[in-house]
C-alpha cells in the first residue's frame, strides 16, 4: 500500500492538498482511502470509511470519541483496582478530551489502516491529512519515542515472575496490578510498532503543501533538517494558491512579485530532489471534486522511492595512530545529512549505547551502531550539511588480532 502523509505550514492548505491527492490516485484506478481530522467540503464526515466516489473513501477522525473509549476502557481493566482503593468511575458523558487526544486519535486510526479492522479492506493507496508542519514530524516520531519509554519503564525481562502473581493475587485478594499493565503495554507496543513500520516503510512519502512567501520559506528550510533527521522522503511540494504573474494592480503586482522570488528559491533548493508543482489561485476556496482537480495535483507515483532505510553511514578517517593497528582503525565517522543545520542548533550526548540527538527544534534518540559501541566520542563536525560523529575505537573494547 502506498501512503501519503501530507502536511504544510498552518493555513497553506494542506487539508485541500490531501483531498486532491486522494482524488488523483482514486482517478488513477487505486483504491484509496483518505484520513484527515478537518471537514471537508463535500465529503462524508463517518468516523468509519465512507465512499465519496467509487474508489475513494473518506475517513474523519473523532479524537473526542476516541479519548473516551479509550479511558472507559482503561477503568474496565482497572477496575479492581479502582474498588480496592474507593476510587469513582468517571462517566463518558462527563470526559472531553485533554491535550495530545488528537495526536493519538490519529496513531490509532494509522493502525487501524496498516495493520488494523481497516487493513483488509484492499485499499492501494492511503492519504492521510497531518496537523501543521511542525507538530506533523513531531507527531511522526513519536511511534519510535513511545515505544522506547515502554520498553524503559516496563522492560519485558521483569516479567519474568509471572508465575508468582496468581500467588502474590491470592494472599492481595485482588489481582495484581502488574499483570493488566504489562498486557495493556503489549498491546499499545505492538499498535505503535505497526505505526512505526507504516511511516518507515518504503512506499511511504511525504506531501508538503506551502503558499509561496517569506513564513512559509523559513518553516520549509527547517522542515528539511527534520526530514533528514527522520529519515522521511518528500515526493511533491506543492505550491498553492500561486497568483498569476502579470497584472497592472500595484499591489496585486508586489504580492506576485514576491512569491516569484520565493518559488525561485524553492526550484533551487528542492526541485534537484523533490519536484514542485504550482497551484494556481482559483480566487476562492476550493468547495467542489472540480474544484480540486483544477488544481492538477499529481497522483502519486507508484515507481518512486519513499523513505530511505538508513539515513546514517559510517567512513573511517585516518588518525594519529596507524589504520589497523592492534587490528584497530583509527577513526571511525557516523555520519548523518543534516541540510539547512547549523552548529549552534546542535547538541549530541552519549549516553550507554544511545546518541541523543537535538537539531533545532527536532529531537531523536538513535542507537549507536554496533561498530561504534566498542568506541567513545572523540569530537563532532557539521561540514558541508553533514554532521559527522567520530568514534575512537577503545584498546580496552576492541578485540585484538593475534
Amino acid at each position: 500500500m502506498r501512503t501519503v502523509l501530507v502536511t504544510g505550514p498552518g493555513g497553506a492548505g494542506r487539508t485541500t492538498l490531501a483531498a486532491a491527492t486522494a482524488l488523483a490516485a482514486a482517478a488513477s484506478g487505486r483504491r484509496t482511502l483518505l484520513v484527515s481530522a478537518e471537514p471537508i467540503p463535500g465529503f462524508p464526515a463517518a468516523p468509519e470509511p465512507t465512499p465519496v466516489t467509487d474508489r475513494l473513501d473518506h475517513a474523519r477522525i473523532d479524537s473526542g470519541a476516541h479519548f473516551r473509549a479509550e479511558l472507559t476502557e482503561l477503568q474496565q481493566r482497572a477496575s479492581s483496582v479502582l474498588d480496592l482503593v474507593g476510587a469513582g468511575r468517571l462517566d463518558g458523558e462527563e470526559l472531553t478530551e485533554l491535550p495530545g487526544a488528537p495526536q493519538l486519535a490519529l496513531l490509532h486510526t494509522l493502525h487501524r489502516a496498516a495493520a488494523g479492522d481497516w487493513s483488509t479492506a484492499g485499499y492501494d493507496t492511503l492519504v492521510v491529512d497531518l496537523p501543521p508542519l511542525g507538530q506533523a514530524l513531531a507527531l511522526l516520531a513519536l511511534p519510535e519515542q513511545l515505544r522506547r519509554y515502554l520498553r524503559r519503564l516496563l522492560p519485558a525481562e521483569r516479567q519474568a515472575a509471572r508465575a508468582l502473581r496468581p500467588v502474590l493475587a491470592q494472599l492481595a485478594g485482588v489481582p495484581m496490578p502488574a499483570q493488566w499493565l504489562y498486557e495493556a503495554a503489549a498491546r499499545k507496543d505492538e499498535e505503535l510498532a505497526a505505526v512505526q513500520a507504516l511511516v518507515e516503510d518504503g512506499a511511504t512519502t511525504l506531501r508538503l503543501a506551502a503558499e509561496p512567501g517569506p513564513a512559509a520559506e523559513d518553516a520549509l528550510r527547517t522542515a528539511r533538517t527534520g526530514l533528514a533527521l527522520y529519515g522521511l522522503r518528500a515526493d511533491l511540494l506543492v505550491a498553492n494558491r500561486v497568483l498569476p504573474r502579470h497584472s497592472s494592480d500595484p499591489w496585486f503586482a508586489d504580492l506576485a512579485a514576491q512569491q516569484e522570488k520565493c518559488l525561485g528559491h524553492w526550484h533551487e533548493e528542492w526541485a534537484p530532489h523533490v519536484p514542485v508543482h504550482e497551484a494556481g489561485h482559483l480566487g476562492r476556496d476550493p468547495r467542489t471534486a472540480d474544484d480540486l482537480a483544477a488544481l492538477a495535483v499529481p497522483a502519486p507515483d507508484e515507481r518512486e522511492p519513499g523513505r530511505v532505510d538508513d539515513p546514517w553511514w559510517i567512513e573511517e578517517e585516518s588518525g594519529e595512530e596507524e589504520p589497523g593497528e592492534e587490528g584497530r582503525p583509527a577513526v571511525l565517522a557516523w555520519c548523518l545529512p543534516l541540510p539547512g543545520a547549523t552548529k549552534e542548533d546542535l547538541r549530541l550526548v552519549r549516553r550507554g549505547e544511545e546518541l541523543l540527538l537535538t537539531v533545532g527544534p527536532f529531537h531523536r534518540i538513535v542507537r549507536v551502531a554496533s561498530a561504534l559501541r566498542r568506541c567513545t566520542v572523540s569530537g563532532a563536525a557539521l561540514t558541508d550539511g553533514v554532521l559527522r560523529v567520530r568514534f575512537t575505537p577503545d584498546p580496552a573494547l576492541w578485540p585484538r588480532t593475534p
